[in-house]
């Protein structure tokens, strides 16, 4: 089966098994591993180039069927997904203070540069801006560089790994010319604050007639499930392997695996995938689709 991953600092609990022994040799006896960016993933397995992936919530289409078990999402602050807004452009200071309501600063946002390697949060934050803000900024695509994002927008939107990374250099890029103090707004966090749900970035999806009769449908839950939580169980053996990966701290990588996402497609989270896609299709952001399946 052809597996599409993602390259990121969040799923490493999710692909243990797939990477260490014992048990990554039988796996890669069933399963052909690539890695991607996470909008690729769904592109891949739209187009039949792949049979499993790892799928921004986005993607989902009636043709997938979502598999049991796992999950990248967050119950808070994911810290991972940014929502950077300037507070001074061409001159005019505004600074965001807790008497001046969120919905004020984000109705003077006119632009947003996006990392578009997500679609889902890039349609989390359409819903933002769409339904509880009742703007619509213009999105334009751009490459994952904060600096050069908020020089050309009023605000800039980072996931993954280079939203972890900037938080690390907020001091240096707030100290950069034309660009000076910021809000930062975790998305996660916003989620849940509107609504009182998790947030949910990716889940594993399947073309279910791509199941060959050697993977059954329970094998594949419990190889995907199994691997997750012996991830889990080597959280500082994770820590120890990407510290050298990433430029962050090791605290802050163990608190990211262990605080900031959750890993399990519990039913909170199910209730927030299907509000999500409700509001998106209400926004006109994604094709409504009707009902969640499940392989």
């Amino acid at each position: 089966m052809r597996v599409a991953a993602i390259d990121f600092l969040n799923p490493a609990p999710l692909m243990w098994d797939f990477e260490h022994p014992p048990l990554s040799a039988p796996l890669a006896e069933r399963y052909h591993l690539h890695y991607t960016q996470p909008a690729q993933c769904a592109v891949e397995l739209r187009e039949g180039r792949a049979d499993l992936g790892l799928i921004p919530i986005a993607a989902l289409t009636p043709a997938l069927a979502i598999v049991p078990g796992c999950a990248i999402a967050s119950v808070d602050e994911v810290r991972s997904i940014q929502l950077i807004v300037k507070l001074e452009r061409n001159g005019d200071k505004r600074k965001h203070n807790r008497d001046e309501p969120l919905e004020r600063t984000l109705a003077n946002v006119r632009t947003v540069a996006a990392d578009s390697a997500s679609l889902s949060s890039l349609a989390y934050v359409q819903i933002l801006f769409r339904r509880f803000i009742d703007t619509d900024p213009a999105f334009v695509s751009a490459p994952a560089e904060p600096v050069a994002m908020l020089q050309q927008a009023d605000a800039a939107l980072l996931i993954g790994d280079p939203a972890l990374l900037a938080l690390e250099a907020r001091p240096q890029i707030e100290a950069n010319p034309g660009i000076g103090p910021c809000l930062w707004l975790d998305l996660a966090h916003e989620w849940h604050a509107h609504t009182g749900l998790p947030w949910v970035a990716a889940v594993w999806a399947i073309r279910p007639e791509a199941l060959v009769s050697s993977i059954t449908p329970g094998l594949l839950i419990e190889d995907l499930q199994q691997s997750r939580d012996h991830g889990l169980a080597h959280i500082d053996q994770l820590v120890e392997e990407w510290t050298p990966r990433i430029a962050l701290p090791p605290a802050t990588i163990r608190h990211y695996f262990t605080r900031n996402i959750h890993y399990t497609l519990d039913q909170d989270c199910i209730s927030a995938i299907s509000l999500f896609r409700r509001y998106a299709a209400e926004a006109g952001i994604l094709p409504p689709l009707p009902s969640l399946s499940f392989l």
